[in-house]
């Protein structure tokens, strides 16, 4: 269900809903930014629409919606160009998006109202709650994790999104066939990404050989990929399907 609250300055909600409930290891550090006034007008004329909270607790997604339709969730969205543009050019799928910088959960936001799209909803806080409190069993056809932060130190490393114990909770919000699509363009993550998803239980990959898959056409290659292979660093898509 979506927040029938009305407009508030984003501070106010983030102070009154913190970011994870959960303690220990985070795979994200929050980043001092201030929202542009195009980014906080956007928050506060469209969250009430478009955003979901913690406190909303577990949704029915045909609910939210309105309808029945195949549900993708993407997990950092970073600004949320890419994920608007998939939203726009899947007007018939619906997208939920998971981001904890304000700066970037303002521009989607204002994409969101740029591009008019309705097939969009936003969570806030810490990706871990969304999982554990927010989505039923079952509720998703694809799960997107692009460039995650990739944590290169090797004392960092634990710190990676990507872990065993965090596949397995994805899978069981995956219908049986449905896709984690991985992607990122450091080699040693994109290493411990095959390592960890060869490893998972109820997953296989999608790549006849075992390896790395083609980037999907409907993944859009984003300018910070652009640079990136301008200057001859490789990117690795991972697909995997859940089995059972």
């Amino acid at each position: 269900m979506t927040d029938q609250k009305e407009p508030q300055d984003h501070r106010d909600a983030k102070e009154e809903s913190p970011v994870t409930t959960r303690r220990g290891v985070r795979s994200f550090v929050l980043r001092q930014g201030r929202m542009t006034e195009g980014q906080k007008k956007a928050f506060e004329r469209s969250w009430p629409k478009y955003g979901l909270t913690r406190e909303d607790g577990m949704i029915d997604p045909r609910q939210v919606f309105g309808r029945d339709a195949m549900l993708n969730l993407e997990i950092g969205f970073g600004m949320g160009k890419s994920l608007a543009e998939m939203a726009e050019a899947a007007p018939e799928q619906d997208f939920i998006g998971v981001e904890v910088h304000q700066p970037g959960v303002g521009a989607l936001l204002k994409d969101i109202e740029d591009r008019g799209l309705e097939n969009v909803r936003i969570y806030s806080i810490d990706a871990n709650d969304v999982i554990d409190l927010c989505l039923p069993d079952a509720c998703l056809d694809r799960v997107m994790v692009f460039f995650p932060d990739p944590w290169h130190k090797k004392r960092h490393h634990k710190r990676r999104l990507i872990q065993h114990e965090f596949v397995q909770r994805v899978r069981h919000k995956l219908r049986v066939g449905g896709i984690l699509h991985l992607a990122t363009d450091w080699e040693n993550y994109a290493e411990h990404m095959m390592e960890i998803m060869g490893a998972s239980e109820g997953f296989a990959n999608m790549q006849e050989s075992g390896g790395y898959s083609p980037r999907p056409d409907d993944r859009p290659v984003t300018k910070f990929e652009k640079r990136g292979e301008n200057l001859g660093h490789g990117v690795w898509d991972l697909l995997f399907y859940r089995t059972n």
